[in-house]
């Protein structure tokens, strides 16, 4: 006979559900089933064989955690964060289960061992079509109590078919749609950053529109067709530039050019994710992706420079040459602030459009984004000005500016969080019969929020931006307060609430969308900007074409200089929001609020605190 283990008990069983969701004890909802036998089948083999050692809903969980990692990491490849949501989602629910996340290969294990299974999850933003942290969303709504994991699985699947996404959001997370949004990020990306003019910008846009051309049509080719992506892109990205410098007077700058439009394809995020991954003890996973990114931007490179040897007759002169007509314009001189700044935004509302951003959420990541860059701008013009009668050179200015930049950046989108998490829960109370109705309570403030925010809601659905579960979920909202009121009533014959099964699935999705929006999400199209994928890519240029006049800007110490501070910035940024955290609930807070806050600590954002096996109980012997 196997050997039945009686599993902990879990917030996510039915009965669980109904002592801490209230709006569960009225409404019957029809019972929604998970097929197994849809998944792989090594995957298929372990949830059996749980199962029947524990029961269905044991083994679902281990499921839904597994695809959880998978998704999260081929999202956004963070392991530290990966890494804790799985932690806490295996703690909440009560699930034996440990894990080793790589750059690229997953493990997990089971029972002490007992069951392994591996998956290479690529780095890939096209894993999901919601906003980026949609499986965050499900599994805290799970851990929180909120939904079974039946429905917590046939959510995940709803929402990588898109069917919880707006159709505009739709339309830009994916071709064709997103072919205005590259070109729009090569040509502000080589002004704001790279010092192009107007004719740079032009060009650049050019090379994005082909570039995003190039990319549609290999995505949908399809197969081996993908690995020649990045060879392609820097192969026509290198003719263009080349092309206008040979045939146009007068002569561009192919640093903006190149730079801007490769831009899109660096993964400097990932090179400063794997820097934080060492400071944070995870060596293995940040040292292989340190390398991983900087051999990704070396093949665009030589790829770029391929471009130029067919195009022109001695490369190597022109890339010299082209360097007289860079940094001719220095924004915080030639250009007014207000300029530079809505430049500045537009290039940040491209960044937040390649990484499906919800476009109702835009103006968060473009507060979050605006304060890195402000803040790392001002502090390295104040250094740049302080020494300019000096001669003095050195690189404490870039070091300065970036932690400074980086903090910033956690800093707004830690407020940005708290303020609107405030907010949505007095909305989202409402919506979900949580707590008194506007119309039982004497809150004025409660009853405007809710009017404001409602409005809100309507206004992006005119425009066509918004979600129509949304806005249908206001007109629900109505029959469930009726209702309520009803099943209340002692003298009323009502016992539950029904709905419809439209309604059911509009009920569910406002449940996952009442859990926080992940920090990170607002953080990493900011970090994306702050981060120096194009310094690897001037490290390699400089490598494949030495300077002519034998100077050597040791283009690697910088690397490493912005690298380092911005991860530092980051790693400060959390600690000052947690420092403040605990200071106002160590003195505002009751003991009970404080133990709350405390198994949140550290969990958006993964990198304070974090050690190589924290995911490891201590106590090695589970009691099976």
């Amino acid at each position: 006979m196997p050997d039945v283990t009686p599993s902990p008990k879990r917030v996510c069983s039915t009965a669980a559900l109904q002592e801490t969701d209230g709006l569960r004890k009225h409404v019957s909802f029809s019972e929604r089933r998970f097929d197994p036998s849809k998944l792989p089948v090594d995957m298929l083999r372990v949830y059996t064989s749980l199962k029947e050692r524990f029961d269905e809903e044991y083994a679902l969980l281990f499921v839904f955690n597994m695809q959880t990692a998978m998704e999260m990491h081929r999202a956004w490849n963070m392991t530290l964060l990966t890494s804790k949501t799985l932690k806490k989602c295996s703690e909440m629910v009560g699930l034996r289960m440990t894990w080793e996340l790589g750059v690229i290969k997953l493990k997990f294990f089971m029972e002490d061992g007992d069951f392994e299974l591996q998956r290479k999850v690529p780095y890939d933003y096209d894993s999901e079509f919601q906003d980026m942290d949609m499986f965050m969303r499900i599994a805290s709504a799970l851990y929180s109590g909120h939904l079974t994991v039946h429905e917590a699985l046939l959510f995940q699947e709803e929402a990588k078919q898109g069917k919880h996404t707006a159709k505009t959001g739709l339309f830009i997370r994916d071709y064709p749609g997103r072919l205005i949004v590259l070109p729009a990020m090569s040509s502000t990306c080589a002004v704001i950053f790279f010092g192009g003019t107007h004719k740079e910008a032009g060009v650049a846009a050019l090379c994005g529109l082909v570039t995003g051309l190039l990319e549609y049509g290999l995505l949908r080719v399809g197969g081996e067709a993908t690995l020649l992506i990045d060879l392609a892109v820097g192969l026509f990205t290198g003719v263009i530039g080349s092309l206008f410098w040979e045939l146009h007077e007068p002569k561009y700058c192919l640093v903006s050019i190149f730079m801007g439009t490769l831009y899109w394809f660096f993964y400097g995020t990932a090179f400063v994710v794997g820097l934080v991954e060492i400071l944070a003890g995870e060596l293995e996973t940040g040292v292989t992706r340190f390398m991983a990114v900087s051999i990704k931007t070396f093949v665009l490179c030589v790829m770029a420079c391929f471009g130029m040897l067919l195009t022109v007759t001695n490369p190597a002169q022109v890339w010299n040459d082209q360097a007289q007509y860079c940094g001719t314009i220095d924004l915080a001189v030639d250009w007014p602030q207000y300029s530079r700044i809505l430049l500045y935004v537009g290039c940040s509302a491209a960044v937040l459009g390649q990484y499906r951003f919800r476009l109702e959420q835009y103006w968060r990541g473009l507060l979050v984004q605006l304060a890195g860059y402000e803040v790392q701008f001002q502090v390295s013009r104040y250094f740049v000005d302080s020494r300019r009668d000096t001669g003095i050179k050195d690189n404490l200015d870039v070091m300065a500016s970036n932690v400074c930049g980086a903090a910033a950046s956690v800093v707004t989108a830690c407020f940005l969080s708290a303020m609107m998490d405030k907010i949505n829960s007095i909305y989202y109370a409402q919506l979900l019969q949580r707590g008194a109705h506007r119309d039982e309570t004497d809150s004025k403030l409660d009853d405007i929020l809710y009017g404001c925010i409602s409005g809100v809601v309507k206004c992006f659905n005119c425009i066509g931006i918004g979600r129509k579960h949304d806005q249908h979920m206001l007109e629900l909202e109505k029959k469930l307060y009726q209702q309520s009121k009803e099943v209340k009533d002692k003298d009323h014959p009502r016992s539950d609430i029904k709905l419809e099964p439209e309604e059911e699935d509009l009920l569910l999705d406002t449940i996952v969308y009442a859990e926080s929006m992940n920090i990170w999400a607002m953080l990493m199209p900011a970090v994306y900007q702050l981060v120096p994928g194009s310094m690897i890519a001037r490290m390699w240029f400089n490598t494949i074409i030495p300077p002519m006049d034998g100077s050597d800007e040791n283009t690697f110490a910088g690397l490493m200089v912005t690298s380092i501070s911005l991860a530092l910035g980051l790693i400060v940024g959390e600690a000052i929001v947690e420092t403040f955290a605990g200071i106002v609930h160590l003195c505002c807070g009751s003991k009970k609020e404080q133990e709350q806050e405390k198994d949140f600590e550290a969990y958006d954002l993964g990198m304070v605190g974090s050690a190589p096996d924290d995911n490891v109980s201590e106590e090695s012997a589970w009691q099976l």
